[in-house]
């Protein structure tokens, strides 16, 4: 192996762990916006959009 070897298998690791935070984090945040969204439409609150297809109607 080269002399490089430790930097290049240290930069692989931390872009692994960096992507894998990343990918974590969206999950994350993906499940605290559904949640978010069904208790706004719990309490009533409706998307602007469908108002306006309940109108058409």
């Amino acid at each position: 192996m080269t002399s490089h070897t430790a930097f290049i298998v240290a930069s692989y690791g931390a872009s692994i762990l960096i992507l894998a935070g990343l990918i974590g984090w969206i999950f994350i945040d993906q499940r605290t916006q559904r949640l978010a969204l069904q208790e706004l439409e719990t309490r009533g609150v409706r998307r602007r959009s469908d108002t306006k297809a309940d109108d058409a109607s």
